[in-house]
């Protein structure tokens, strides 16, 4: 019993580590994290849905690793999960929880430079991303990048707490791509929409 209460603890622990880290991050780097607070596990599950066994993805802007970990429990084999994430104190975190995982720290639009360490094309790219702040000339590029990584059928998922897609019609249009809506998370704090974009049929 003792053994038991010492684990809870120590998890209970850990996730209060994480989150005063996010919250430390928020507060000196407020451009660089893309949520006002850590995704909740819900809006994980909706941001890794329809990812299965087999899948190679590629996680944009990992933060604490909340949606890391609902990307593994989905099926996927830690050796075809490439995360990226510019923050040194996050990616260091990322790589102790998660072992096996190639966690990079480097800038999202520097993507094309690591994509390559995946064994094959992607068939997800997640992003936590704040796209609301990016231009549309920054969109454009990262965007270029995530579909030359993935396969001709892939998908990009990307939450916003907007209720409208955070990439604009122009730039859809000039890559040949489309926007849905995946889920809405109401739940989640702030509430959070998940769009999956994909190449236009």
């Amino acid at each position: 019993m003792k053994g038991y209460r010492n684990r809870l603890f120590s998890g209970v622990t850990t996730s209060m580590d994480r989150q005063r880290r996010f919250l430390g991050t928020l507060v000196r780097e407020p451009l660089s994290v893309g949520a006002v607070a850590p995704s909740s596990r819900r809006l994980a599950g909706h941001m890794a849905a329809d990812i299965a066994p087999g899948s190679r993805v590629i996680e944009l802007g990992a933060g604490t690793g909340v949606l890391t970990r609902a990307i593994l429990d989905s099926g996927v084999a830690a050796a075809d999960l490439l995360v990226i994430e510019q923050n040194e104190a996050f990616s260091g975190m990322l790589r102790k929880r998660f072992p096996g995982v190639a966690v990079r720290t480097g800038n999202a639009l520097g993507l094309k430079r690591y994509a390559g360490e995946l064994p094959g094309p992607a068939d997800f790219v997640v992003s936590g991303l704040p796209l609301l702040l990016f231009s549309p000339g920054r969109k454009l590029r990262l965007l270029h990048q995530v579909f030359s990584a993935l396969t001709e059928d892939g998908a990009f998922h990307q939450f916003t707490y907007g209720g409208r897609c955070p990439v604009e019609r122009a730039v859809l249009r000039r890559l040949g791509l489309e926007a849905a809506l995946l889920r809405f998370t109401p739940l989640n704090m702030p509430p959070a929409f998940v769009y999956r974009l994909q190449r236009r049929r």
